[in-house]
């Protein structure tokens, strides 16, 4: 970790220069002190980056230069050096915040790695200040980004925040197109309206007119109560319309025409309805193929791709973890009320050289994991999820034992693959080759069988093949097949 400011202190003149001697000849730069105000003086002159002191001193012993030293240098660790008589303070001492101890007659091989690490906690501990110095100079802005290519994304949502124009944002799931879409509608001029945001790919077709538009009473069947759309209760502000591709071609005329004429009829209503609401979108799909391919209105697309921002995958946008990562322990630490204040490097190294299939909300999940797990200050590779640093070939391998039924062989596939892609569900079906909407129902048809399985007298098994699917998963047996 090379040269280092080290103070030694300790009231035993010949101890305290032999203790120098030995830290010099390591490398250091040492400075020494005999008593608890001179180390204190020494201190705030020499800026050290450790302190290592005897624990047991007259006078000013070395609880007392720890507690006077956390408001001088509250980031400088403090090594002990204690006899075996005074085990009982150096416990108390790691609890008032000194980073360790080490029981004399002294062993220098511990020393030297004592030394190191508590340099090395240290060095975090000042990258952990100059991440939250710049999530400070972002401000409130939930745009955490200082790579080149989100530069530019804020300079863009900058610029066309003012303005009434629709906004297209595209890019992978996961990559915060809902958070650049409140972005938008923070810094526009309707900040002070409602914000709605829905995902049009979690809705079933025969229900998203009526999300969109309302609905009268008695509209169709279950309809008791009228209730407006998401248009209605967006008025004067802004609609943000996630995976808008799943939208049915049939309904796109309709969207089309209240998005022209600024006036909507809910289902069953035979009055129009003004309302003035700001659209943006946001999808992952190619809407000019979906065009070519006959499933995209072609009006529908240049009324709504007004302006376009493309988010760049978290891949490529590497220089934005550590400081997303940040965020994220600071937020979760808060939530959980644990004492982790940041990432140990070599986790963080692991954490910038992932590939990220899911992206900022597969971060957001790793961090929230990583705190649980943490019960110290730093996040260190164990609490990281167990395949992302691996290297091995099986994580990209999936095993099926023979005997499955072709409908159970689809049902593990697809359970397997969301695993894999950290269940981003836009990445799995595009993986897959079927549309979201079909993942969806495929999902949802696999949580009610496992339900029903759950039900008395509905047989054994967990949730979404806890047990596997018709129970083979469960058997185990020595016939496997793998596909890669």
């Amino acid at each position: 970790l090379g040269s280092a400011r080290i103070l030694a202190v300790d009231d035993e003149r010949d101890t305290c220069e032999a203790l120098a001697d030995m830290l010099s000849a390591w490398g250091h730069k040492v400075e020494i002190a005999f008593d608890g105000h001179d180390a204190l003086r020494k201190a705030n002159e020499f800026r050290p980056d450790v302190v290592l002191s005897d624990l047991a001193m007259p006078e000013t012993d070395g609880l007392w230069l720890l507690r006077n030293l956390k408001e001088e240098l509250p980031d400088c660790p403090v090594v002990f050096l204690t006899g075996r008589g005074t085990i009982d303070a150096a416990v108390e001492s790691i609890r008032e915040g000194a980073y360790d101890f080490i029981v004399k007659p002294l062993d220098t091989a511990r020393l030297k790695v004592c030394i190191d690490r508590a340099l090395e906690k240290k060095e975090t501990m000042r990258e952990v200040q100059t991440l939250r110095r710049r999530l400070k100079q972002l401000g409130s802005s939930d745009l955490i980004a200082q790579s080149v290519g989100m530069r530019k994304v804020i300079e863009l949502v900058e610029k066309v925040a003012p303005s009434k124009a629709s906004v297209s944002i595209s890019g992978e799931s996961g990559t915060g197109k809902e958070v650049v879409s409140r972005a938008v509608h923070n810094l526009s001029l309707r900040r002070d309206k409602p914000f709605i945001a829905i995902n049009c790919a979690s809705i079933p077709a025969t229900l998203i007119e009526s999300e969109l538009f309302g609905h009268e009473r008695g509209a169709f069947t279950g309809a008791d109560q009228r209730r407006p759309g998401v248009f209605e209760m967006a008025h004067g502000g802004t609609l943000f319309l996630d995976e808008l591709g799943e939208i049915p071609i049939e309904l796109q005329a309709k969207l089309l025409r209240v998005l022209e004429e600024g006036k909507l009829r809910r289902l069953g209503g035979k009055v129009e309805i003004e309302v003035d609401v700001r659209v943006l979108c946001a999808t992952n799909r190619d809407l000019k193929q979906e065009i070519k391919n006959g499933r995209f209105r072609e009006d529908l697309y240049f009324r709504l791709n007004v302006f376009q921002i493309h988010l760049p995958p978290l891949r490529e946008r590497r220089d934005d973890v550590p400081i997303l990562v940040q965020h994220f322990v600071d937020k979760f630490r808060g939530d959980s009320g644990k004492r982790v204040s940041g990432v140990h490097p070599e986790a963080m190294e692991v954490l910038k050289n992932y590939d990220w299939p899911g992206n900022i909300r597969e971060l957001r999940n790793a961090v929230e994991r990583a705190v649980i797990l943490c019960d110290g200050e730093l996040i260190t590779r164990e609490h990281l999820p167990p395949d992302m640093a691996g290297k091995s070939p099986e994580r990209h391998t999936f095993r099926l034992p023979f005997g499955l039924s072709l409908d159970a062989v689809e049902r593990e596939y697809i359970l397997g693959s969301l695993q894999r892609n950290g269940n981003n569900k836009a990445r799995t079906a595009e993986v897959l080759g079927v549309s979201e909407k079909t993942l969806y129902n495929k999902l949802n048809r696999y949580a009610a069988e496992a339900r029903a399985q759950q039900a008395p007298g509905g047989g054994g098994g967990g949730p979404l093949g806890g047990q596997g699917s018709d129970g083979a998963m469960g058997a185990m047996g020595t016939n496997w097949f793998v596909i890669r």
